[in-house]
């Protein structure tokens, strides 16, 4: 188990997935239904979707190390993009979520129903976000799925406990046009650091 790698996926998907509407969702569905049935359903989809990232990241390693590498920077710079283009607008579309959510969870349910409600919300909204391009570039960049994985899924599971138990006082003291810029700064770094590597590879091969 490399610690050093569980942080780095820890710390890149829990920026990355604390401003998206996984939050928001998350948020909204615990103010319908029972926080810790919303937890579990949400953890769970998380895992699935975090483990199909993980076995893609794996069958790339495959591929030559040096268009592993190209391909991991291209995503982080495309997520840098991306976050840095919708920091602006991330305060309005995070109105616009949280509406979009509480049409979908009106009606009160059970504990099991209300687990597997939320697992579906989660699992049909989040597939090919940014997170999941992470999770696979995190595993082609490390060559390690499992710590990846558990790095990626913790965040996860983090970013969903803090949206059921406090999502509604964080979102009063953090905007999220600024946690996009964060995520932004946080792909640029990943992106720069997977370059400097393959530059040093291919300088030490040529020497």
């Amino acid at each position: 188990m490399d610690l050093a790698v569980i942080a780095i996926a820890f710390g890149a998907i829990f920026i990355v997935e604390l401003p998206d509407k996984t939050f928001i969702a998350a948020l909204v569905l615990s103010t319908r239904y029972r926080p810790l049935a919303v937890w579990l359903g949400v953890g769970l989809a998380f895992g699935v979707q975090t483990l199909v990232a993980v076995t893609a990241g794996t069958l790339a390693t495959l591929l030559p190390d040096v268009l592993i590498k190209s391909v991991a920077i291209a995503i982080f710079l495309i997520g840098a993009i991306v976050l840095f283009r919708t920091a602006p607008g991330a305060d309005e579309e995070e109105r616009e979520a949280e509406e979009e959510y509480a049409a979908r969870a009106t009606e009160p349910k059970t504990f099991l129903r209300a687990a597997v409600a939320s697992f579906l919300v989660l699992f049909a909204a989040e597939w090919g976000d940014l997170s999941q391009l992470l999770t696979i570039s995190l595993v082609a960049r490390f060559d390690d799925h499992v710590d990846v994985f558990l790095g990626a899924w913790l965040a996860l599971l983090t970013v969903s406990g803090l949206a059921v138990v406090a999502g509604r006082v964080l979102l009063r003291y953090l905007r999220l046009a600024v946690l996009h810029y964060v995520g932004a700064g946080v792909c640029l770094l990943l992106a720069v650091l997977t370059l400097v590597e393959v530059l040093t590879t291919a300088s030490s091969s040529s020497a």
